[in-house]
């Protein structure tokens, strides 16, 4: 065999794997995560019959558009600066970055790349949408990047993660360009029920793993948590999710919000 056209045929190879671990990092499977995104427009929907118009449909695609290379820059990140720990993982640590599989420079670049594409489709719907869609990337950052890094810090890894939940939401809420404000107690409520589901992964992942000490060298905030203090915090916020949505059922009233 000629030794060129093995060269040029491993190259071929290593850029092919390379392009997939960056379209890995992005984590297109989880654009599903922004179905929140369609239950504010159907509150917005019901509460205000006067959103439904012509334009209506084109802000919808084009909003789903930006909310989803938004949460696929915060995805990036995330892949980059939780390498080290990935590595600790017994499954994470064949992702495309703690794998090598990827340069962490252009790593950066795409991250900046799908953020200033997610603003650009967003300033197309408007300012208060595209506010939101500012808001959920900083809670990227906010959650990511040192010396912040909230998901190192116990509680507020959850609290700071979920915040994207209603943020999702009242994105959906802005799609529609009603002039009405977003129902406190409906956004408040759909934060706890992302808390909830947070923090039941935090347990799973700690039980999982079954040894505090390669928990903590994961993730920082497993030094502290124990699974009985996991499963407090989830019955805390499924109670307070439930309370909360009961608040906004008596204040909107279930039949207006489903007729």
């Amino acid at each position: 065999m000629d030794p060129q056209l093995g060269t040029a045929q491993g190259a071929r190879r290593a850029s092919s794997t390379s392009l997939i671990g960056y379209m890995k990092i992005a984590r297109v499977d989880h654009w599903i995560k922004n179905v929140f995104v369609l239950h504010g427009i159907l509150v917005a929907v019901s509460i205000d019959r006067s959103v439904i118009n012509a334009n209506l449909l084109w802000n919808v695609l084009l909003g789903l558009a930006a909310v989803c290379l938004i949460a696929s820059s915060n995805y990036v990140i995330n892949e980059i600066l939780d390498a080290p720990s990935d590595r600790m993982h017994p499954t994470k640590k064949s992702r495309p970055v703690p794998a090598s599989e990827i340069n962490a420079t252009w790593g950066y670049v795409e991250w900046i790349v799908l953020m200033l594409a997610g603003m650009f489709v967003s300033l197309l719907i408007s300012i208060k949408f595209s506010i939101v869609m500012a808001a959920l990337w900083v809670m990227g950052c906010i959650y990511n990047i040192p010396p912040v890094r909230s998901k190192d810090v116990p509680y507020l890894d959850v609290l700071s993660e979920a915040v994207n939940n209603p943020l999702r939401m009242l994105a959906g809420w802005y799609l529609t360009l009603t002039a009405l404000v977003a129902p406190a107690y409906l956004l408040i409520s759909y934060w706890m029920v992302g808390c909830y589901f947070m923090a039941i992964k935090r347990f799973a992942e700690y039980r999982d793993i079954a040894d505090a000490r390669r928990s903590a060298a994961y993730r920082k905030s497993f030094a502290h948590y124990t699974e009985g203090r996991l499963m407090v915090s989830i019955m805390f916020y499924g109670t307070c999710a439930m309370l909360l949505f009961g608040a906004f059922l008596m204040r909107y009233r279930m039949e207006l919000i489903l007729r």
